[in-house]
């Protein structure tokens, strides 16, 4: 289960206090699938990177599988992160002097088991349609082929919370749709709580849960 608790945000600047979120109260359980949308600036990312723990927040509460992650020293946040979040940016992130394989298998490096990821990730790359690009570097895929590929990089730990801001948001209309599809039957099968982030209200429109942010809030559409 993913927990809020009155969570807010501020950035110091030279005129005062920025609040960036306030006050927004959350609770999703494994299976929920959420879209949040709302204008740029509306506090969708900062709320995003405060779930994933990337962000710390001013006050409130964030719970992931019962754990506050901001209550864990350095070494153990990053192990949370690393078990228990998957992350798909706007940006695929990956690394270009790695294979599709050697991408997906990143974030393995660090668990504390991996002797059977390689196979889990030809398994995720098989179901992502990628099989026959597993020995390619990303320079020589498509952008959405390389989205592809960080979404099974996103679940090779098979984390508890899978979280996506704009994934589809750099795609052209035919390589969204694909992508769109393939994160919701991702989810149903891995059972995750997702939550994306989005401008596209089409991609918003496919999912059972929407919410919006308005006025540094959160509220259900």
């Amino acid at each position: 289960m993913l927990e809020v608790i009155n969570l807010s945000k501020d950035y110091q600047t030279p005129r005062g206090p920025l609040t960036v979120l306030a006050g927004i109260s959350l609770r999703l359980s494994v299976g929920d699938a959420v879209a949040i949308t709302g204008p740029s600036g509306s506090g969708k990312s900062t709320l995003l990177h405060i779930l994933g723990a990337l962000d710390t927040p001013s006050s409130g509460s964030v719970t992931l599988d019962g754990a506050n992650p901001f209550e864990l020293d350095e070494k153990a946040l990053a192990a949370f992160r690393n078990e228990k979040v998957g992350f798909v940016f706007q940006d695929h992130c990956l690394l270009p002097q790695c294979s599709v394989l050697e991408n997906v298998l990143t974030p393995t490096l660090v668990s504390r088991s991996n002797s059977d990821r390689a196979d889990h990730a030809r398994a995720l790359l098989e179901q992502v349609g990628l099989t026959e690009r597993i020995e390619h570097r990303p320079a020589e895929l498509s952008g959405g082929e390389k989205q592809r590929v960080a979404l099974a990089r996103a679940l090779i730990n098979e984390p508890v919370l899978l979280l996506c801001d704009e994934p589809t948001g750099n795609l052209d209309h035919k390589s969204a749709e694909t992508v769109a599809s393939l994160l919701l039957e991702l989810h149903a099968r891995q059972k995750t709580i997702l939550v994306v982030v989005t401008h596209s209200t089409e991609l918003a429109a496919r999912f059972p849960v929407r919410y919006e942010m308005v006025e540094q809030t959160i509220r259900q559409v």
